[in-house]
């Protein structure tokens, strides 16, 4: 069967998660009975990483084999056709051989959390940004952030029912910059623990407030134990933004 490979991107906010489940609607889902209403068939979609519920995409990749071969530039107007409403897009489609896997084929991973932090409430980033009105200082939070940056053992900052085998993860990049009120944090990585980005978002916001010292972050960092660390931050200002393939 022909593969293709999707690029595509949600808000998060009306979705129990990337992956198909029997308590909500779901991104896999709504993009599978799209395929369907397609083809005439259900059709797998394979994604390169089960966001949350309420986590958003920017760049998040998946794959689907058709029953038959269908023009690249097609694939997205004929699947966005049938997803409306919902808030999903596929961005573009490619045609990939057999042996590619957007979650195993993956070498790399981008996320992007969005802090607004002013005194005045969300009116258009509802749902889209974490609200802290409390003043931050990020350059407390990047500095904190920097000692995350390698090959670590991040037990102190998964979730406590995390299934992965190991918690060992490489994390390349961790940036905290400010853009007015806005404060983004970048975490570039092979790939993730569940929760690890928002746990780390809410640690160093003990750090911005002033809670925590700049130092603190290593010493929960070793010592390996999820109380160690700060609070999840809400899914609302993450985004998977990108995934990269050799």
């Amino acid at each position: 069967m022909p593969r293709y490979k999707l690029t595509i991107e949600y808000e998060g906010t009306p979705f129990v998660g990337w992956q198909r489940q029997d308590n909500g609607p779901s991104v896999q889902a709504a993009i599978e009975d799209a395929v369907t209403a397609i083809c005439g068939e259900h059709r797998t979609v394979h994604g390169a990483g089960r966001t949350d519920a309420g986590v958003h995409a920017l760049g998040q990749v998946a794959h689907l084999d058709l029953p038959q071969a269908m023009a690249p530039e097609k694939l997205p107007l004929a699947i966005n056709f049938h997803i409306k409403p919902n808030p999903i897009a596929v961005l573009r489609a490619e045609a990939v051989g057999e042996d590619f896997h957007a979650r195993f084929s993956a070498t790399g991973r981008s996320y992007l959390y969005r802090i607004v932090n002013r005194r005045a409430h969300l009116a258009l980033d509802r749902g889209r940004a974490w609200f802290i009105p409390q003043a931050l200082d990020e350059h407390a939070m990047h500095e904190a952030a920097q000692a995350l940056v390698g090959t670590h053992d991040f037990t102190s900052f998964r979730a406590s029912y995390c299934q992965a085998k190991s918690p060992v993860r490489v994390l390349h990049r961790l940036d905290v910059r400010r853009q007015g009120e806005s404060i983004e944090i970048v975490a570039e990585g092979v790939s993730f623990l569940h929760h690890q980005v928002r746990n780390i978002v809410g640690t160093l916001r003990l750090v911005g407030e002033g809670k925590w010292q700049p130092q603190d972050m290593a010493r929960a960092l070793a010592a390996r134990d999820r109380k160690a660390g700060g609070p999840t931050a809400p899914p609302d200002g993450l985004y998977l933004t990108e995934v990269r393939y050799d």
